[in-house]
């Protein structure tokens, strides 16, 4: 269940995976207007929970990966991670929140 009160978001429900739980989060807290979400999510098959990165000017998600992960070429596990919110590795822009999850 989604709900608005002013410029915050409340999400409900059951997933079965912290990832689906970390996406629908980013998915709902990256729409213009919404400064915040309260994930009440309840996630069936809980793993350790990503971190997240929010992109300055001039970011690349090669240059976010080589930061994270020592290596820019894991740009695709970050890439993956952000999908469908995600549809090309070279368009992230200033503000934009992203799953960084764990190797």
């Amino acid at each position: 269940t989604i709900k608005t009160n002013g410029d915050t978001v409340t999400i409900t429900g059951e997933v079965n995976t912290q990832e689906e739980a970390e996406k629908i989060t980013l998915a709902v807290g990256n729409v213009e207007g919404v400064e915040a979400v309260d994930n009440q999510l309840v996630v069936a098959n809980p793993t350790p929970e990503a971190k997240y990165h929010e992109v300055k000017s001039g970011d690349t998600l090669s240059a976010i990966s080589k930061e994270v992960y020592g290596d820019p070429m894991k740009f695709g596990v970050i890439f993956e991670a952000n999908k469908p919110m995600l549809s090309d590795p070279d368009k992230i822009y200033p503000g934009q929140i992203l799953r960084i999850p764990q190797l």
